[in-house]
């Protein structure tokens, strides 16, 4: 589900439209019978995203429905089960969800290049959409409803917790609190105050991913070299267009739930205004740091055990291989951990908030190699490159600069000043208003937001990164 794509919005609009043109019928046959609504609502809503989920391939949805229904009678038995046999449940269970996502993901890598096997068959295999996703979603869903004891809902509900198509494919990977008590009372409601601030998370979303993601895209060139300043750039394109096309897919997502009536998790908060890397994680991503937080971080004891630090590093590891299944990605976890462990250590030193925000910048936008560059030996040689003084020199600035043609320098230097101010218009939110995107979401800026959209939209769509995770 492309939300950049015409494609997308059509078929939205085409499966909504038709449900919502059979609601008027159905109230009159049930005679607007309150409950036999809630259930139409709640059983159409699956069904449109059932619907999109089957429209990006059908495997898509078969892999999704194994992964529920797996989950949802795994549980149900292990709710009805008592003593050792109640737990052998819950420990065959977590193992069965993860089964695609592993085979999917990680089969390649485990196999091939770690075992180095040569299996053909694992090296062609396309993840299916959303998969990382919802798995962790259904699997914290488990691991809630056990440790809380809470009771098991209705199969339509847990559906729909699950499937809800604006958050399925790429996130905010939602908790059983906030997500399921919504599911469990959705009403197709007419609420023009819901309708207008979803609305403008959708214009800045489409602003974040057409009119930035997609447009510094184009200038993206990751081929090997031994120049710094041209794979500093590359890092740096890389970074900006990561977080406007991740966190425009977030927000449209917001924003299309809160047209209907549903209230997402704010997946981002401006984390290119982190003054430390603890503050880069409570704005990125912020799902899944929660989620790794409560779920590993936490469990292994966090920082009241003696080898916190240890602890930090495994869970950062565990996060860089959820992105995705090479060494590349385990090297992006293990420097994550090692900034984390800094910080740490530095906490109680009275730097200026300018200076982290420098040095975490510094580290995130290096880190970004790891995330685009797949083939470990380049990498290594990038990062040498990047981590030698005595390659800065004048000539190699001179030589960067030529491989620029200078109408397509032009071009990208007005997208990077376009996407350096929308992070200024960030900063001053949250020191202004402490919210990090009250500016843009002012009358005023969205009109800006919508007419740069238009006019600056690229010819040629870009898939949203995190699809690839």
């Amino acid at each position: 589900m492309n939300f950049s794509e015409l494609r997308f919005w059509l078929y939205l609009s085409l499966i909504l439209g038709l449900v919502l043109l059979a609601r008027p019928i159905f109230q009159r046959v049930v005679k607007s019978d309150d409950q036999a609504m809630s259930r139409y609502d709640r059983t159409t809503i699956l069904i449109v995203g059932l619907f999109l989920l089957g429209c990006v391939s059908p495997l898509t949805l078969v892999i999704f429905l194994f992964v529920c229904l797996i989950t949802y009678f795994g549980l149900s038995l292990f709710l009805r089960g008592t003593g050792a046999h109640r737990y052998a449940f819950l420990v065959m269970l977590v193992p069965l969800q993860l089964l695609p996502l592993l085979y999917y993901k990680y089969s390649h890598f485990v196999v091939n290049d770690i075992l180095g096997q040569g299996v053909a068959g694992l090296s062609g295999l396309i993840i299916p959409a959303g998969l990382s996703f919802y798995t962790f979603q259904v699997v914290g869903f488990v691991v809630d409803t056990v440790i809380h004891k809470h009771p098991l809902p209705a199969f339509l509900d847990f559906m729909n917790f699950a499937a809800f198509f604006p958050q399925i494919v790429a996130g905010p990977i939602e908790r059983r609190e906030n997500l399921l008590p919504q599911m469990q009372t959705f009403r197709f409601r007419w609420d023009p105050r819901a309708i207008d601030e979803g609305a403008a998370w959708i214009v800045i979303g489409l602003f974040f991913k057409v009119c930035l993601a997609d447009n510094l895209a184009v200038h993206f060139d990751p081929r090997p070299t031994d120049n710094p300043f041209f794979i500093w750039l590359n890092n740096i394109i890389f970074g900006f267009r990561i977080y406007y096309d991740f966190a425009g897919y977030s927000f449209i997502a917001l924003g299309v739930a809160r047209c209907l009536g549903i209230r997402l998790t704010l997946n981002f908060a401006s984390p290119y205004v982190s003054g430390d890397a603890q503050e880069f994680w409570r704005r990125w991503h912020i799902t899944l740091s929660t989620w790794f937080r409560d779920y590993v971080y936490l469990p292994l004891g966090g920082s009241r055990t003696k080898a916190w630090a240890l602890t930090i590093i495994v869970v950062f590891i565990l996060s860089g291989i959820w992105h995705g299944a090479g060494w590349n990605f385990i090297l992006w976890g293990l420097l994550w951990g090692l900034m984390l462990l800094g910080y740490h250590l530095c906490k109680k030193c009275a730097i200026p908030r300018w200076v982290g925000w420098a040095l975490t910048m510094v580290g995130a936008f290096f880190a970004w190699l790891c995330f685009y560059e797949t083939r470990t030996d380049v990498l290594f040689s990038k990062m040498g490159t990047l981590l030698n003084p005595a390659t800065y020199t004048w000539p190699q600035l001179q030589a960067a600069i030529a491989t620029l043609d200078p109408t397509n320098a032009f071009v990208l230097a007005v997208f990077l000043c376009m996407a350096c101010t929308t992070l200024l218009i960030e900063w001053l939110s949250l020191s202004r208003l402490n919210e990090p995107y009250a500016i843009l979401q002012k009358p005023s800026v969205l009109t800006v937001m919508v007419i740069l959209t238009i006019l600056l939209a690229p010819s040629e769509k870009n898939d949203f990164i995190y699809f690839a995770f």
